[in-house]
């Protein structure tokens, strides 16, 4: 049997970047959880960062999957958006190594995190206007702005989940959806 020296690392770096965030995680601590020599690692990754990079565009794409699989072709667009970016957000709040980069980017502020958050954010918007523009296509929803459409959309759901839980008794699943039916999608509706 052979062992996967590089998905060994993966998993010990994934345990390192969790448990530790990136700022206080070294090549070391990545060794030692891997259970492989700190040389080893280097014949896979130039360095931290690449590594770092690797397992942050695993999740992206997994976020993504998750994404597509709460899509149901026989919802309307608002039902698909809706499902689609709950199920994004929830993973992004309930994942532990997401937890963790967020909780150290508010703290620290470390600019590789501030990256990988940046670079989630954005595949996100991508995923979103490709949504808007087959939404478009179909005669979904008026002509408009794809990107700018999506950003609006994605933010705007952002700040319903997190943003106003800081300050309020946080909405519910469906109060969230009507919020962004009524602020956002009615004007979009081609349907009276």
């Amino acid at each position: 049997m052979s062992v996967d020296r590089r998905q060994m690392i993966l998993d010990g770096a994934t345990k390192a970047f969790t448990q530790f965030g990136y700022k206080a995680t070294t090549m070391d601590l990545v060794a030692k959880l891997a259970n492989v020599g700190k040389g080893t690692i280097y014949t896979f990754f130039k360095n931290k960062e690449e590594l770092f990079d690797e397992i942050f565009t695993s999740l992206l794409m997994e976020m993504r999957k998750i994404a597509d699989e709460a899509i149901d072709e026989k919802n309307s667009f608002s039902e698909n958006l809706h499902l689609a970016l709950f199920a994004i957000l929830e993973f992004r709040k309930n994942h532990q190594l997401t937890i963790k980069i967020f909780q150290e980017n508010a703290e620290l502020g470390t600019s590789a995190v501030k990256e990988m958050i940046e670079k989630m954010e954005q595949m996100i918007i991508r995923y979103i206007k490709t949504k808007v523009k087959e939404a478009i296509e179909k005669g979904d929803i008026k002509p408009c702005d794809p990107e700018l459409t999506a950003f609006v959309m994605v933010k705007l759901y952002i700040a319903l989940i997190f943003d106003w839980e800081k300050r309020y008794e946080p909405l519910t699943k469906e109060e969230v959806a009507e919020s962004l039916e009524l602020y956002v999608l009615k004007g979009l509706s081609t349907t009276t």
